[in-house]
């Protein structure tokens, strides 16, 4: 099984996001959503334009744990939603393929971010990279894990550090600090 990190550097995801931009409104639009809703991709990609339009939440119910869950949506991705889905029918859904008009898969979701990693210079990169990268600045921004713990609905505070890299950090800043002997 392959370990997806965050994206820690916030100039590094905005040169994804400016990579994406750049390529097209969907893909861009996928990156922002994921970045800023903390859902797992099997969560974000059925998702319709009624789901989250004018909206201040979401429900979604997890695939993983088939839990329903109320999900804030930020206000700035508020306003990506309202750009993206201005000219979109309330039916549709948010990621659709070109080809099928139904939602992309999670196997195109996986090639759009890495294409993205590889142009922008980032590895370990995944679709969990979004929900991880989600985690990782809100620890760093708040420092609440056990709300973080919650948002991402983990069982204990240390399944959170260590899923979004904190505790390798914590490692690799106490060996700097220790230097050798």
């Amino acid at each position: 099984m392959h370990i997806v990190q965050p994206i820690r550097s916030l100039e590094k995801i905005q040169d994804v996001k400016q990579y994406l931009l750049n390529k097209n409104k969907r893909d861009y639009f996928l990156f922002i959503f994921g970045i800023n809703s903390a859902l797992r991709i099997s969560d974000i990609l059925p998702l319709q334009v009624k789901d989250v339009k004018n909206k201040d939440h979401l429900w979604a119910t997890e695939s993983k744990t088939k839990k329903k869950r109320k999900i804030l949506i930020l206000e700035s991705l508020k306003q990506e939603i309202y750009e993206y889905t201005k000219n979109m029918k309330e039916n549709e859904y948010l990621f659709k393929s070109v080809r099928t008009r139904k939602p992309i898969s999670r196997i195109q979701a996986y090639r759009i971010l890495r294409e993205a990693a590889a142009a922008c210079g980032l590895e370990e990169i995944g679709t969990h990279t979004l929900r991880k990268t989600f985690g990782y600045h809100f620890y760093q921004r708040t420092k609440d894990i056990a709300e973080l713990q919650r948002i991402l609905n983990h069982s204990s505070p240390s399944i959170t550090m260590r899923y979004i890299g904190i505790d390798e950090d914590t490692t690799r800043a106490a060996y700097k600090v220790f230097g050798g002997l």
